[in-house]
């Protein structure tokens, strides 16, 4: 069993007065693990933690999925908070590297050096990784479809170079029970349709029944009619867009999918 509780995101629900702010943020607790799933742009993670209860001293894994500041920036809030000396790291080699866009600094906060004094240990890697037998990091996202997110965002530097930044590091989690995979994503930078195909063959499992997070999709345009079409030929019987998908490309979305609302707070057991 998988719990999942959605710390921030860009949407808060009616009456539930957490904060929100235009990041990503999952608490997940999976065959007796404890795991925080990116740690959004602020303090506004561990603002909304403990007005739910969650106490993050007790964590087994930080991951990340990507880079960019909107999942990262609140790495330097939870590493002054809180004690992750019995806490393990997971992300790809890359996450922890500068990134610019538009001549501003896009990118985490706090470097690998550092983190190693406050961490148990960091696993940088680009090969999946298994938290539990049931949820696996899938590291780097093999990206084998023509439609999906292929232009750069500003640009990374490796060494003395500037790169353009295809975010090859973006990445997501995915969860297997007795009835299929689930996949809880950030960005999908890398394309949510080579995520699930991603999750699909780790498992060895054609069955998809949930996917949450960010899709990167913001247009009416040809690569949304090719995502819904994924969506479909798939079955996939729940969809919780969040973060990075518009108003339109939900709206398209719901005329032939089952799509909910998502909001800071949500609380999904898997």
């Amino acid at each position: 069993m998988l719990k999942l509780r959605l710390l921030v995101e860009n949407n808060t629900y009616i009456d539930d007065y957490y904060l929100g702010e235009p990041a990503l943020s999952y608490y997940i607790e999976c065959d007796g693990k404890k795991i925080l799933f990116d740690t959004g742009y602020s303090d506004a993670f561990i603002h909304n933690a403990k007005k739910m209860g969650i106490d993050l001293n007790n964590l087994d894994y930080v991951v990340l999925s990507h880079a960019h500041n909107d999942h990262t920036g609140g790495l330097a809030y939870l590493v002054k908070e809180y004690d992750l000396s019995n806490t393990v790291l997971v992300t790809h080699p890359f996450t922890l590297t500068k990134r610019y866009d538009n001549g501003l600094y896009v990118g985490a906060p706090i470097f690998v050096e550092e983190l190693k004094k406050k961490f148990k240990d960091i696993i940088l890697t680009d090969q999946p990784y298994y938290l539990t037998d049931n949820l696996v990091y899938a590291g780097q996202i093999e990206r084998t479809n023509t439609f999906e997110n292929i232009k750069p965002i500003g640009y990374v530097l490796l060494g003395d170079k500037q790169v353009g930044d295809y975010n090859l590091e973006d990445s997501s989690l995915i969860y297997k029970d007795e009835t299929g995979i689930d996949i809880i994503t950030a960005c999908s930078h890398c394309g949510i349709c080579n995520i699930i195909e991603t999750g699909k063959k780790l498992f060895n499992n054609n069955i998809v029944n949930l996917v949450i997070g960010g899709f990167h999709l913001f247009e009416d345009d040809a690569a949304l009619e090719e995502t819904i079409k994924y969506f479909l030929d798939n079955k996939i019987k729940d969809l919780y867009p969040c973060h990075c998908v518009s108003l339109i490309c939900k709206h398209r979305m719901m005329d032939k999918l089952n799509v909910h609302e998502v909001g800071v707070g949500l609380e999904l057991t898997l």
